[in-house]
């Protein structure tokens, strides 16, 4: 039998970050065209300030999600040496751990820990996956910064 259901909630945080820029984007140029126009300037400068207000948001939102991606991959970086570290010093501890989030995940507790200790690629293999491309992530966000101007 097929599953055909479609679920879409891997797809929020983009689509509420679209959103979200999307709404910001239109009222605040929309609010910044109203408030020149309301000082009784001309077509063209009426022009101008919507174009400027457009590039000043669009550079600023880009801004913010290079700060905001940098911010979580500091922070996922940091909890993942805190877990390499506990898996090198506590194997044993790291496994009962792991066992307890299947559990959680509605695995009994013989399966999940089964699962904790045969569940999935080696641990220095996910490592290097995780290291490798994580820091390709950084670098492109780096250039999309540097192309933007963001970066110094």
């Amino acid at each position: 039998m097929t599953h055909s259901e479609i679920h879409r909630s891997q797809r929020v945080g983009w689509l509420r970050a679209a959103v979200l820029g999307a709404n910001d984007g239109i009222v605040s140029t929309a609010s910044l065209i109203i408030g020149v126009a309301a000082a009784s300037t001309s077509h063209d400068g009426i022009l101008l300030a919507g174009a400027a207000g457009l590039v000043a948001g669009a550079m600023s939102m880009a801004a913010g999600e290079y700060v905001s991606v940098s911010s979580q991959s500091d922070t996922e970086n940091a909890d993942l040496a805190i877990e390499k570290k506990s898996l090198e010093q506590n194997f044993e501890s790291e496994i009962e751990e792991l066992a307890k989030i299947y559990e959680g995940r509605g695995l009994n507790a013989a399966l999940g820990a089964t699962a904790a200790r045969v569940g999935g690629a080696s641990i220095t293999v996910g490592a290097i996956r995780v290291t490798f491309w994580g820091a390709l992530a950084m670098a492109l966000t780096a250039v999309v910064g540097r192309i933007f101007g963001v970066v110094a």
